[in-house]
């Protein structure tokens, strides 16, 4: 995460804590307070009503269109997001009551005074996210070519012993990992999904190699795999996690689940997309292609944040075979695209059996899950998501599964995702035999 001030360079700025955030207040609101303010009479009485009217009527137009009318994604504008939208729309619509009467010099001040309200209202919204902690989150992230290739000397770990247990890790050791960006054909699924990314940790690095666990890894919708990078700060979380252990962590393969930012797939087979035959056929048989990693379920587990960690559940239970393990943050109670009967029809044509056939909690209802563990995790703040997991652990403990559920601080943001991800390693680790 992003500090305050951390340094001289302003792309490492923190744009949620410190003064950059409350400078950005601060001028933005002395911004709108400068575009309400006037003399003229004709202002107070007509223009500046009709840019309050006008403006509220545009957020309601937005709001309608992204809820009800587009629904690019299943859950509704969060009230904080829909009044800064409302404060940007304000300062565009004072902007523009403004400007006419003014002259050149006037209206460029004008519309320096807009942007800077905009700009206020933007980092706001950010803010509720947690979306880009800094200038550099918004970037590419910084990339290196993958290291592919088998070494023919690995670490043997006997009946009973962890990996951590017999690993002696070689003098030079790299101190940290290595991210890749990478692209992962559907050659069975047909889906096409953006490049996704793999860490592979410094142990990777070692000869012999040990065969290090799996994490499969989605981001939630609307997103991508980048947001794991930047917005979740998955590198540095595994570089320390590794730091701790002599060099050891997972193999995290940051996987597509949705084609575009706004494609809601569902993660299943239906008619909108092959998104489980991609998760659980392709990525598979492209990681055991390319890398040389542990094998076999208990080796192998699938999380994600949000859509992604309704996406790890069920492919967990869809395909207990590949992932013996599933992290499940502030996922949803039901697959959806905003209502069940929408869902049902769009992805299977209106087939209430086949929607059931895969969907989590009715395999849980009717089905037994005893070798698969579970960690289900929310926001202590998040009281839309928070009752869905609840749920859906109370479910999965019913079906057997080893599941634990806990809470970190923070809602439904990437904070919250980021804290989720420091507090699955170690689980992750047990799980997979790579600590005790």
């Amino acid at each position: 995460m992003a500090r305050p001030l951390a340094g001289w360079n302003p792309l490492d700025w923190s744009l949620i804590h410190g003064p950059v955030p409350y400078a950005l207040l601060v001028l933005g609101f002395g911004a709108l307070c400068g575009l309400a303010l006037s003399t003229g009479a004709h202002w107070w009485g007509r223009w500046l009503p009709c840019a309050v009217v006008l403006a509220a009527l545009l957020t309601l137009l937005v709001v309608h269109a992204v809820d009800d009318w587009w629904k690019p994604f299943p859950d509704a504008l969060p009230r904080t997001v829909t009044v800064w939208i409302g404060v940007a729309l304000l300062g565009l619509c004072l902007a523009g009551f403004r400007m006419p009467p003014l002259t050149w010099g006037g209206r460029a001040g004008a519309l320096l005074a807009a942007v800077l309200v905009l700009l206020m209202a933007a980092n706001q919204v950010n803010r509720h996210y947690v979306q880009y902690p800094s200038l550099r989150a918004m970037l590419a992230p910084e990339t290196q070519d993958l290291t592919t290739g088998t070494d023919a000397r690995t670490v043997t770990v006997p009946p009973g012993r962890t990996l951590s247990e017999v690993w002696q890790p070689p003098a030079g050791l790299p101190a940290r990992g290595t991210l890749s960006a990478v692209t992962i054909p559907g050659t069975r699924s047909g889906f096409t999904a953006r490049d996704g990314y793999v860490y592979l940790p410094p142990a990777y690095q070692a000869s012999p190699r040990p065969l290090l666990p799996v994490v499969v890894l989605m981001a939630g919708q609307p997103g991508g795999p980048t947001d794991w990078i930047n917005s979740g700060g998955m590198p540095e979380v595994l570089d320390s996690f590794a730091a701790a252990h002599r060099g050891l962590a997972p193999v995290v393969v940051v996987a597509d689940p949705l084609g575009s930012s706004l494609n809601n797939t569902l993660c299943m087979d239906s008619r909108i997309a092959m998104a489980q035959t991609y998760l659980s056929v392709d990525v598979p048989d492209w990681i055991h292609g390319h890398l040389q990693t542990g094998t076999g379920r208990t080796r192998w587990s699938v999380g994600g944040s949000s859509f992604g960690g309704t996406c790890a559940l069920q492919l967990a239970l869809n395909a207990p075979q590949v992932y013996g393990s599933f992290l499940d943050v502030s996922g949803q109670a039901e697959p959806t695209l905003g209502s069940h009967a929408q869902t049902v029809a769009k992805a299977f044509g209106g087939d209430e059996a086949a929607f059931d056939a895969v969907d989590p909690a009715h395999l849980m209802d009717r089905g037994r899950f005893p070798d698969t563990a579970g960690l289900f995790l929310v926001g202590a703040g998040d009281a839309e998501f928070g009752p869905q997991q609840e749920k859906m652990y109370a479910a999965a403990t019913r079906a057997g599964v080893r599941a634990t559920f806990e809470t970190v601080p923070g809602g439904h943001d990437w904070g919250t995702f980021r804290a989720a991800l420091v507090r699955y390693l170690p689980w992750v680790a047990r799980q997979t035999g790579l600590t005790r």
